[in-house]
């Protein structure tokens, strides 16, 4: 009698794809913050400028890290 394994990934994928997510709003609140605080007193200075650059590519780069379609 042959057993059918146990099958993960749609569980996997799941989380995956809930990390994903979650990261992407944490991206999002993160650099929508950081341009509530350097606006705030209008004036932008370079350091609030390269930290709103960095965080922006790190979120582009968060997005290219999209999980795949799941296999069926």
């Amino acid at each position: 009698m042959k057993e059918k394994p146990v099958e993960f990934h749609p569980v996997l994928w799941e989380m995956k794809r809930g990390i994903w997510l979650l990261g992407v709003s944490s991206w999002l609140f993160g650099i929508t913050d950081r341009s509530i605080a350097s606006f705030s007193d209008g004036y932008l200075s370079a350091l609030d400028l390269v930290q709103l650059l960095t965080a922006s590519f790190f979120f582009v780069g968060w997005l290219f890290l999209k999980p795949g379609q799941a296999e069926n």
